[in-house]
């Protein structure tokens, strides 16, 4: 029984850049999951009512969505958990950390733009864990990219063998439609937001396919196809389970065309839970005992009552709801009696939850993202990666009756990961390192909504923070010696080198060869 739950988990997460056209995407996939009444909530921020936090006014202001969206619905015999993050990338963050309670990634790409540079940045992550990846383009109803640039770009660009699984016909109005190679069905294209497209079995080789997109067509199609099959391997799911070759699907969201091709074939070759490593040992989802992760912590999701909710990734067992359970940091067992499972803004209490499922927990300032669950085993799985930051200011206390306010505020939104908070060893002055400019004013607005401080920024020209270790530790006294005004220790007391320009970091690696130098916090 617990195998069978655990095999029809299917947890993935959908990332792409803001304009191509994710919202679409996970709308749809609602639709297909029954959920079709709730997808508004997933379009328009302003509609998620329950979800608002205190720094919903940016949300809206700016039209963006800044957090992760945690939805799960049930296809044919799957459980599906979606997690759907941010596509800003100001809050990349965000994203890296959900991508590391996930099984799967779906990418969506714009057929016009191709691959940018946000979507370059996920892929690493991706790489990092060998994660399987699916790419989609999208948008193939306007003018698009020849698919056979777009297939070299997207091996160049994301570092990954490709294997299209559907081949678009023309594109923009010239549009007809997809030929599913996976299933060897002509997919016509109509355009309609409602309407999902009827399937048509057609041999390739007959006139059959000439009749229905005409013989010019039909030609192109066939030699296209004769093409594939000659330059890209044959489609192999157990490299795909790897994380080395990336099948490659083409449609239009937002007229729900090419989306069912593209669940039908998830659910079916998409990754039950995986295996998760800790320190200690690997966890298998189909362990008996439960253990689990915080991946992600909100903040005052109601601003009335000041609640906080940690999502848990259920790595292993079952987790039922007001068993006791080891919170191993604080070494305390501790009781949940409303566990909640996230439908966009619909949230339900749940008795049970299976390996790979999400849930909501109650968070009272108890938790801290990377904390660990489980039956009583020691185990501390892997830190979540913090990537080096883009852009630095001083932090400055703007009224000094509320020191402590500020100093509590910070330290609380430095555990959420809004930021990275450096503390410069030359000067003792904390610094704020983030990914984009929208992050200092969420990081100004929250502290003097939630905290009641105030905080000024100060400009800081930085190029780069990178954490470095070396096994001379000679050498690396000399190293923070020389370099001691721009030494800086992270939140772990680590030390980090605030390197002010990219020659000055191509120097220091090359005078200290025995120094390595790490642009993520995970090594």
């Amino acid at each position: 029984m617990a195998n069978q739950e655990i095999a029809r988990r299917r947890t993935f997460a959908i990332i792409a850049h803001p304009d191509a056209g994710k919202t679409s995407l996970t709308e749809k996939l609602l639709l297909f999951g029954g959920q079709i009444q709730v997808a508004g909530a997933v379009k328009s921020n302003k509609i998620r009512k329950t979800a608002t936090s205190d720094w919903m006014d940016i949300e809206k202001q700016r039209g963006i969505s800044v957090t992760t969206s945690v939805m799960e619905f049930d296809y044919h015999d799957y459980k599906i958990n979606i997690l759907d993050t941010p596509g800003h990338q100001d809050f990349a963050e965000d994203t890296y950390r959900t991508l590391t309670a996930v099984d799967s990634v779906i990418i969506v790409v714009d057929g016009a733009k191709g691959v940018e540079t946000q979507t370059r940045k996920l892929m690493e992550v991706c790489r990092m864990r060998n994660t399987p990846v699916i790419i989609f383009v999208n948008k193939m109803d306007r003018e698009a990219k020849d698919p056979f640039d777009l297939l070299d770009e997207l091996e160049e660009e994301l570092v990954i063998n490709v294997r299209p699984l559907t081949w678009p016909i023309e594109s923009g109005p010239r549009f007809k439609g997809v030929y599913n190679i996976y299933e060897q069905k002509l997919n016509l294209f109509q355009p309609s937001k409602q309407v999902v497209t009827e399937k048509v079995e057609v041999d390739i080789h007959t006139e059959d396919l000439d009749n229905h997109i005409g013989t010019p067509l039909a030609e192109k199609l066939r030699s296209e196809l004769e093409l594939i099959d000659g330059v890209y391997p044959e489609f192999n799911v157990d490299d795909y389970l790897k994380g080395e070759l990336a099948p490659v699907f083409f449609g239009s969201a937002l007229n729900n065309f090419g989306v069912q091709e593209l669940l039908d074939c998830f659910v079916e070759i998409a990754p039950s839970p995986r295996p998760v490593q800790a320190e200690e040992r690997e966890v298998q989802p189909e362990e008996p005992k439960f253990t689990g992760f915080v991946f992600k912590i909100t903040a005052n999701i109601d601003p009335n009552h000041r609640s906080c909710v940690a999502f848990c990734k259920v790595c292993s067992g079952k987790f039922t709801r007001n068993t006791p359970y080891l919170h191993v940091r604080h070494n305390k067992t501790m009781r949940f009696s409303s566990p909640t499972q996230f439908m966009a803004q619909r949230k339900t209490t749940v008795d049970e939850a299976w390996a790979g499922d999400i849930i909501g927990l109650p968070d009272n300032g108890t938790f801290k993202i990377g904390d660990t669950l489980t039956e009583g085993e020691l185990l501390h799985f892997k830190g979540l990666p913090s990537f080096s930051p883009e852009m630095f200011k001083y932090i400055e206390n703007a009224d000094p009756m509320k020191t402590k306010q500020l100093n509590k505020g910070i330290d609380q939104l430095m555990d959420e990961g809004v930021a990275q908070l450096f503390v410069n060893q030359f000067n003792g002055r904390k610094i704020i390192g983030t990914v984009g400019q929208l992050q200092f004013e969420v990081i100004k607005y929250r502290l003097e909504n939630e905290y009641n401080a105030k905080c000024r920024w100060e400009p800081l020209s930085l190029y780069k923070a990178c954490w470095i270790e070396s096994d001379d530790p000679a050498e690396l006294e000399a190293f923070k010696k020389r370099k001691y005004q721009y030494m800086a220790k992270d939140r772990d007391g680590r030390d980090v080198f605030l390197a002010d320009s990219g020659y000055v970091l191509q120097m220091a690696q090359m005078d200290f060869k025995h120094i390595k130098f790490h642009f993520t916090s995970e090594f």
